[in-house]
């Protein structure tokens, strides 16, 4: 067997994945791509559901450990607007340094989370949840912090906008340089992270002012 067999199984379900989707690949199609037999691949992962959860694992472990540590920084903040910069900032910066194929970025890993997310299948559903939910919900309670008075539902919908302005500068920068005649490189990351983290802290700091004007009434 080859040493770097487990590798190119891992490499290629994310290849796959991103392309068509977690229910239309099969164990055969992973193994058919790595030069291998579906024998190699329950050898190593056991299924494919366990399997995706190991490409997870891999991926996101350092990302989100690194949100986790910047997080902490930000939290030592005590200016309520500059901290809700800091705790932004710390969730998106780690997405675009972390923008390797290996690491926890990279188009190919966001697109196949783009395209498992709107997929819905149970097993990657679960998968994603443990991957993410955590943290995500740490970030949540950081944001609230900042933002008194603000709804619940405000700061999970606006999270969840971040989330995808965040999964589509990533996947689609060539769209921004199109569309702006050149004019703007879209895969100028240092720019793409400032204008996430000031369009998303304008959104967040806007939950506090309509609890403001709605206390005024």
């Amino acid at each position: 067997m080859r040493p770097n067999l487990r590798e190119a199984l891992l490499r290629n379900a994310v290849t796959l994945f991103s392309r068509s989707g977690y229910n239309a690949v099969s164990l055969r199609d992973i193994a058919k791509a790595s030069g291998a037999n579906v024998g190699s691949l329950t050898y190593h992962f056991g299924s494919k559901a366990k399997l995706l959860r190991e490409v997870y694992e891999r991926h996101t472990v350092p990302m989100n450990a690194r949100r986790r540590e910047l997080l902490g920084e930000a939290l030592r903040i005590s200016d309520p607007d500059q901290r809700l910069m800091a705790i932004l900032r710390a969730y998106v910066v780690p997405a675009f340094v972390s923008s390797s194929e290996g690491d926890g970025g990279g188009a190919e890993f966001t697109r196949m989370r783009a395209v498992l997310s709107a997929e819905g299948n149970p097993d990657a559903q679960a998968i994603i949840a443990d991957a993410f939910d955590e943290t995500s919900r740490a970030f949540i309670k950081a944001l609230a912090d900042c933002v008194p008075g603000a709804s619940l539902s405000g700061l999970v919908w606006r999270s969840q906008f971040l989330l995808g302005s965040l999964y589509y500068a990533l996947i689609n920068p060539d769209r921004v340089t199109r569309l702006s005649g050149g004019t703007v490189d879209g895969n100028d990351r240092e720019a793409a992270v400032d204008q996430l983290v000031e369009a998303s802290y304008a959104s967040f700091r806007s939950l506090g002012v309509e609890t403001r004007q709605s206390a005024a009434i």
